[in-house]
């Protein structure tokens, strides 16, 4: 369903310089009907009136300019429609006011209100529904796109456009955010990298197109959808730079490449909203500003759009306050087609309940037991325990007192058996016995001896493999608790950044009273719609009865009074319009000369510039900058290359030159080297080529130049006396035929070296010798 671009128009107070210099007010501003009527100071003229959907005067309240203008679009954002509020109006007019405020809750403007009522909305929510908000910062400074949020502010980003979701910008931080101080966090940093500057119309003057963009992605969780129904609405908050006049601000050098830019952009919006509301020209000139790329949708797409036009009361900026009027006038015929935006493709929404299922899934799969055997430690190491028996090994005192006890039982047995009377042979018998029984009881014990200690070193090496992955279990299990650790921290963000609704407590409460009181206020706003539909209703019909009225006449005179007084209407009409036509002219009149003042300004700074650069720069520099810069369309700006790139295209195109130190030299060459090259020295050391000699040594020569024999003078007239008669002469050792006949009056002094040829020689066969 199409609806128009609605508008309001808000006007701020005169500031202390305009009633320090007795600044008359020329604005009438009708908060009820929505009119606004507009004085010339001259007094040659009827006043100008203008209705719009809301209009301010300059008593209003922030609260007040909110409610009316951005809650509707934030309650549509929410619902899952694009929304976008913009401040439009001469530079010094509130634009900033408007939009951001100052700090205070009574003071704050539409943006940080915006924040309050998102969050309210989410908090107020059920809990089946869930929430995620994004927010990113942008601004456009000299046709430039630049990210407020980034690390490099200063870095350019270049404008994309994909068939689904539209224009875009490449590599736009995008930052998720859980409540307002987040988000108030996000526009204090944007607000620090934002270009301003200081005019003679305002101390803080905005030097830059800014855009606050925040995304509201929401989920509701039905029994014909148990996977949820997703909902996508983007709220572009849109801070324009002021439309400015250089004899007014006083702009010069980086302050008028400023404003130059703001105007072009501003006039590439004014056409714009023109090609839309005349659409008789199907081409809209979306392309001709970064700007109104990014507001391609707001402006005839799928967006709800509000318009709030900050004008000024005072005299002197008349012109201006009408070129707003008029401006604001045009841009409410602009017919957009917003829709809801259902089951996006880049909902990030979806994505991250996919993420958070796949790490609940990660954590259920590595949540197993620990090994057999172990136990958790009071500071989460693993303990093993496990009983090992280890027999004790045999040391040298133990043997050694074994070996005593068997001398003294071995002395004691000789004893009783001397005692018996044992003959020499049979004691000898039985040490040779006894000795031999103790050295194989000796080497008994040390046989048990090594076994028990190659027993005592294989259970010393199994007590220490155990022990080895008794550590590596533990080390194992560490790393599972910290992975799973890890994985608990990011479910843990990933689900803070998805907010749910929370209906109970005194928070529904406060919620239900706003929402009554704000229903109370629309539902009076609508009444108030309503009375002046009626209004204008009674008002037509009593004219048309007027009309009706008028055209049954009594008599002539009467007929002509009538007739008189509807052409004077008709002519008031006329002269309205023909004013009308004039201001228009006047207005392209001025837009014409301060274009044109800016061209001569730019001129001058040309020409100043040409002048230093002929006066301090070698012409040769000068050629080479020139080779270098080329003219960049997408930028719109020169571009110096490098002088590798330069290298590279020449090398392509084969017209790649050695450059030379010198006149006349293709080397870098020394003028002592120059000197001593002039004085003949051939020292390798002086040539800055062909250093190695590769002339070739020729050999001897062995041989000598054939010469055929000598012909006696005499015999060489007879025999040039006899070729005479052929008619014709032959030159030795010349290529060219001369016939006689041209030479024959010469006969005498023909040269020695001709002969004739003889006659019964072929013409064209020479003679030889």
């Amino acid at each position: 369903m199409a609806e128009t671009v609605k508008v309001a128009v808000r006007c701020r107070p005169l500031n202390s310089k305009e009633k320090g210099d007795n600044r008359d007010v020329i604005v009438e501003v009708d908060n009820k009907i929505g009119q606004v009527t507009l004085h010339n100071p001259k007094g040659d003229e009827p006043p100008k009136t203008f209705t719009f959907d809301n209009a301010f005067d300059w008593n209003v309240t922030q609260k007040e300019v909110y409610d009316v203008v951005a809650r509707p679009i934030v309650n549509s954002v929410a619902d899952g429609y694009n929304g976008t509020i913009f401040a439009y109006g001469q530079t010094g007019t509130g634009k900033t006011h408007t939009m951001e405020g100052a700090p205070t809750p009574e003071l704050q403007g539409i943006i940080p209100n915006c924040f309050d009522h998102i969050f309210e909305i989410v908090n107020s929510s059920a809990a089946e529904r869930q929430w995620m908000v994004r927010a990113s910062y942008l601004e456009i400074y000299n046709e430039e796109v630049r990210d407020l949020l980034s690390k490099d502010p200063k870095n350019k980003l270049e404008l994309k456009e994909h068939k689904d979701s539209g224009v875009y910008v490449k590599g736009l931080n995008a930052f998720v955010v859980k409540g307002v101080p987040e988000l108030k966090n996000v526009l204090e940093v944007g607000k620090k990298n934002r270009s301003v500057g200081a005019t003679l119309m305002n101390q803080d003057s905005s030097r830059s197109h800014s855009i606050f963009t925040i995304t509201i992605e929401t989920i509701e969780m039905t029994t014909a959808q148990p996977e949820g129904h997703i909902r996508v609405g983007k709220l572009n908050l849109v801070d324009l730079a002021g439309s400015e006049r250089q004899s007014k601000t006083g702009a010069t050098g980086d302050r008028l490449k400023e404003a130059t830019k703001i105007n072009l952009s501003l006039s590439a919006l004014g056409n714009v909203i023109s090609a839309l509301v005349d659409g008789k020209s199907g081409h809209v000139p979306y392309r001709d500003s970064k700007l109104t790329r990014l507001l391609q949708d707001s402006l005839g797409g799928n967006t709800k759009t509000i318009m709030c036009a900050n004008m000024g009361p005072a005299d002197w900026n008349y012109d201006e306050t009408l070129s707003t009027l008029r401006y604001a006038n045009r841009a409410k015929n602009i017919k957009n087609k917003p829709k809801i935006n259902e089951d996006p493709k880049d909902a990030m929404l979806r994505e991250f309940q996919e993420e958070i299922a796949r790490l609940k899934a990660m954590l259920a799969a590595e949540g197993g037991a620990l090994p057999e055997g172990a136990v958790a430690g009071p500071g989460g190491e693993v303990v093993v325990e496990k009983v090992v028996t280890v027999p004790k090994a045999l040391d040298a005192a133990f043997l050694e007192q074994m070996r005593r006890d068997m001398e003294e039982s071995m002395k004691a047995e000789l004893a009783a058996k001397q005692a018996a009377a044992l003959n020499e042979e049979q004691l000898q018998k039985v040490k040779e016995e006894a000795a031999a029984k103790a050295k194989a009881e000796a080497a008994r014990l040390e046989e048990e001896k090594k076994k028990a200690e190659e027993e005592a070193a294989k259970m010393q090496r199994k007590q220490q493999k155990m022990k080895e992955e008794v550590a590596k279990r533990s080390q194992d299990a560490e790393q599972i608790r910290a992975e799973k650790e890890a994985l608990a921290k990011k479910l843990k963000a990933m689900e803070s950044k998805i907010l749910k609704g929370d209906a109970a407590g005194g928070l529904a409460e406060v919620t239900k009273k706003k929402e009554e009181e704000l229903k109370r206020k629309e539902q009076e706003l609508e009444r108030r719609r309503k009375e002046e539909d009626e209004r204008r209703a009674k008002i037509a019909a009593m004219e048309e009865a007027q009309l009706a009225a008028e055209e049954k006449y009594k008599d002539k005179a009467d007929e002509a009074e009538q007739k008189t007084k509807k052409l004077k209407k008709l002519w008031k009409k006329f002269q309205e319009v023909n004013a009308e036509v004039e201001d228009m002219y006047k207005e392209f009149q001025r837009e014409k000369e301060d274009l044109l003042e800016s061209i001569r300004m730019l001129q001058d700074q040309m020409q100043l510039k040409d002048m230093v650069i002929e006066a301090f720069i070698p012409p040769e520099e000068v050629q080479k900058v020139m080779k270098r810069a080329h003219w960049d369309d997408e930028r719109e700006v020169w571009v110096l290359e490098r002088l590798s790139d330069i290298g590279k295209r020449e090398s392509a195109s084969g017209n790649a030159r050695r450059p030379v130190s010198a006149s006349g030299q293709r080397r870098p060459t020394s003028d002592f080297a120059k000197l001593a090259n002039a004085m003949g020295d051939m020292n390798p050391r002086f040539k800055s080529e062909n250093i190695l000699n590769l002339e070739l040594d020729l050999p001897e020569r062995t041989t000598y130049d054939y010469e055929g024999p000598g012909v006696d003078p005499r015999v060489q007239a007879a025999i040039n006396a006899a070729f005479a008669e052929d008619g014709e002469l032959i030159f030795v050792g010349s290529e060219q035929n001369v016939h006689l006949g041209e030479v024959t009056a010469n006969m005498a002094q023909r040269p020695d070296s001709a002969k004739k040829r003889p006659a019964s020689a072929r013409k064209g066969v020479k003679a030889t010798r």
